[in-house]
């Protein structure tokens, strides 16, 4: 259950809207639930009441107080319950609405001096509490952290309700767009209101840039309005940013400071971020001689920073493993952009959740390990992946190891009670699988079709590899349907000069197996990434006889195959 406390200065204006159902789908059935008055007229259930007398019935005080009225009189409030939850009735509602406005000392219980007030559903399942900030002896109403205190009240109605347990927030999270915000995105049919996409954008246009330059050239880039404010001495102290024609009623650009879309988006924030980038990380040379598209060396690198900040989030310093967050969110962002399809729409609803995961109030350390922030900056400049032949078996090699970071994240942040940051983390895993499963479909398809198709004395000679390396697991690999996919794999590494045993024995050591949903298709994926990383052990054929492989189609598994390169001479 989800209260959103804000405030406001019109109350006919939100009344209204609050009653509106010509233009907004989701308004159905507008009706009072209960009001500090049980015989206040109401507009949705009375023919004679009008929204102008039932707003001059709430503001009656307000109005007493002529000039020394608070500006912002209107305290607004919806309450919503969380999706799968059932759907309350009236009396339940009102219920609820009482015991938020006593919890934030609006309208305490048995306070014959309360605040006016009323709660109206307009849908099934939130309702809309109304306040004016003014109560009947003409003094303020003493609401201090009202949000904070209509939350712990509604962690107690969920529990007393049998409702879905949210989760405690701390005070880190990104403000939240105002119920105006979400009105007019509504209004306009905007998908998210203009905080939401700006912080977005944002992101997006910091994930691997290498300073403020680019961080600014990329902003405009995606069509977003910025304004520096800029000191006498012309240096830059901040930064604000607008959507392309989002104005006010004045006809003026809606600007919203870094600091106001999220904490850690401040220009003094983002420039920590440069500090130290100058020396980052170089790819390994070996995936500079591959011979690879840039996509795909980025991607490859990716994958092997990526299993490197996995080790830094289980060492146990929280520091880095904070600073590491930060740097995952980047990569994702990354990926999310230059990603296509179904791929790209995934990994932008992984990006927006681990946002949340980033922010916590452990103090990000260490932050000259860089790696991860040039692996965005490669991604971001390497152009997109088109999805297919070694652009999507690469991208599903990152994938897959993101997967692994990302729920360490989660355990991480569990272990540490940071509640709300688990919770986004665990969403972010479901994405990026829903996005690996899309993007590996095809490559490991094409792998399972070249091992199928590998003569018979491959596929036993593979199969002793197999028991050579892992005798306690061979039998259960060979059962999977993946051991086509994983026996192509040992066929391209053989072919490469590799000493198949030892990189199979390597891959299988890197982390535990037993919760591997398929045993095969990892093992793929930490060979791929292997291969590129590990010198071949010999440059000459391999002495052991063998047939030739079944003709397959090169963009079917040449291409999904990083090792099946033209052998040295």
């Amino acid at each position: 259950m989800v209260p959103d406390v804000s405030r406001g200065s019109r109350t006919i204006g939100l009344l209204h809207y609050l009653y509106r159902t010509s233009d907004i789908e989701a308004h159905i059935d507008p009706h009072l639930v209960a009001a500090y008055d049980p015989h206040l007229p109401d507009p949705g259930r009375d023919p004679n009441a009008t929204f102008s007398e039932l707003a001059t019935d709430l503001d009656l005080w307000v109005d007493a107080l002529g000039d020394e009225a608070p500006k912002k009189h209107v305290w607004h409030c919806p309450v919503r319950t969380a999706p799968g939850d059932r759907p309350l009735t009236d009396e339940e509602w009102a219920t609820v609405a009482r015991r938020v406005l006593n919890a934030t000392g609006i309208a305490p219980d048995g306070d014959d001096q309360a605040c006016r007030w009323i709660a109206v559903r307009h849908a099934p399942d939130h309702i809309h509490i109304v306040a004016t900030l003014v109560r009947a002896d003409r003094t303020r109403p003493r609401h201090h952290k009202d949000a904070t205190r209509a939350q712990a009240e509604c962690r107690k109605i969920e529990k007393e309700f049998g409702l879905r347990r949210l989760k405690e927030g701390d005070g880190t999270a990104a403000k939240r767009p105002t119920s105006a915000e979400r009105r007019k995105a509504e209004r306009i049919g905007q998908e998210a209101t203009a905080r939401e996409l700006l912080r977005e954008h944002v992101h997006q246009a910091l994930a691997g840039a290498v300073d403020e330059v680019e961080f600014f050239e990329r902003l405009a880039a995606e069509g977003v309005r910025v304004k520096k404010r800029v000191a006498p001495s012309d240096d830059v102290l901040g930064y604000s940013v607008a959507m392309v024609g989002d104005r006010n009623k004045a006809g003026e650009p809606v600007w919203f400071s870094g600091s106001k879309l999220a904490p850690d988006l401040s220009l003094p924030r983002i420039r920590k971020r440069f500090a130290a980038i100058t020396d980052m990380p170089e790819p390994p040379a070996a995936l500079e001689r591959s011979g690879a598209s840039a996509p795909v060396r980025a991607r490859h690198f990716a994958a092997e920073a990526t299993n490197s900040a996995l080790a830094s989030m289980t060492s146990g310093d929280d520091g880095t493993a904070a600073a590491q967050l930060i740097e995952v969110d980047e990569v994702i962002d990354a990926l999310a952009q230059t990603s296509l399809g179904p791929t790209r729409a995934e990994l932008r609803e992984a990006a927006q959740h681990f946002e949340r995961a980033t922010r916590s109030h452990v103090r990000a350390e260490k932050e000259e390990s860089y790696a991860l922030r040039r692996v965005a900056h490669q991604i971001v400049h390497s152009g997109p992946a088109l999805g297919r032949g070694q652009d999507g078996a690469a991208t599903a090699l990152v994938l897959d190891v993101l997967v692994l970071v990302v729920i360490a994240a989660a355990r991480w942040h569990a272990a540490r009670g940071h509640a709300q940051q688990a919770e986004a983390a665990q969403r972010t895993a479901n994405h990026l699988r829903a996005a690996y499963q899309a993007t590996a479909a095809s490559p490991l398809a094409a792998m399972r079709a070249y091992g199928q198709r590998l003569p018979a004395q491959a596929r036993r000679r593979h199969a002793d590899t197999l028991h050579t390396a892992l005798p306690h697991l061979a039998d259960r690999l060979q059962a999977e349907p993946g051991w086509d996919a994983l026996a192509a794999v040992l066929d391209q590494t053989d072919r490469a000069g590799h000493d198949t045993v030892a990189l199979l024995t390597t891959a299988a050591a890197q982390r535990e197996l037993n919760s591997a949903d398929s045993l095969s298709d990892v093992l793929v994926w930490r060979l791929q990434r292997l291969g590129y990383i590990t010198p071949p052990t010999t440059t000459r054929q391999p002495q052991h006889p063998r047939a030739a492989p079944a003709p397959v189609p090169a963009a079917s598994v040449v291409a999904h195959q990083e090792v099946n390169r033209p052998r040295r001479r």
